[in-house]
């Protein structure tokens, strides 16, 4: 008489086929990272393309500002004089070009701020319905894997 051998590598395989692996967890924290990346890329292009138009404003500014101090004076002193309102004009160029960066920057901060409390809200319903649905799914595979094993 042979003594009967133990297949370990059926029962493992037995095992671990009865406890299902719910793709759906993934797919949906997969689209929900994907849906933040958009999100938080629409909030910097749109930083970028502002800072673009402000940047342009500026230099263009500038330059029509030059346009005045390189003319020709009939008088020294008019050089001095355009000299000193171009420097006040730049300033003042300088100053409202730096508020208009700023408000770009308070915007970006904010939405980001906004984004990221959304999608952490969003990540950890995402990761509580997954723990829930995985132990539901583990506990029912327990159950089945220890009746059949009576």
């Amino acid at each position: 008489m042979a003594a009967k051998t133990q297949d370990y590598t059926k029962m493992m395989k037995d095992m671990m086929g009865a406890f299902p692996v719910d793709m759906t967890a993934m797919q949906d924290a997969f689209k929900t990272q994907a849906a933040f990346a958009d999100k938080l890329s629409k909030v910097a292009l749109e930083a970028a393309e502002k800072s673009t138009e402000i940047s342009a404003k500026w230099t263009k500014d500038t330059i029509g500002k030059l346009g005045v101090v390189t003319n020709a004076k009939d008088d020294v002193t008019d050089y001095t004089k355009a000299m000193t309102d171009f420097a006040s004009a730049q300033a003042e160029m300088s100053s409202e070009s730096m508020a208009a960066f700023a408000e770009v920057a308070k915007k970006v901060q904010m939405e980001t701020v906004e984004l990221m409390l959304a999608a952490g809200k969003d990540m950890s319903e995402d990761a509580t319905a997954a723990v829930k649905k995985a132990t539901a799914d583990v506990t029912a595979a327990a159950k089945k894997a220890t009746a059949a094993a009576k």
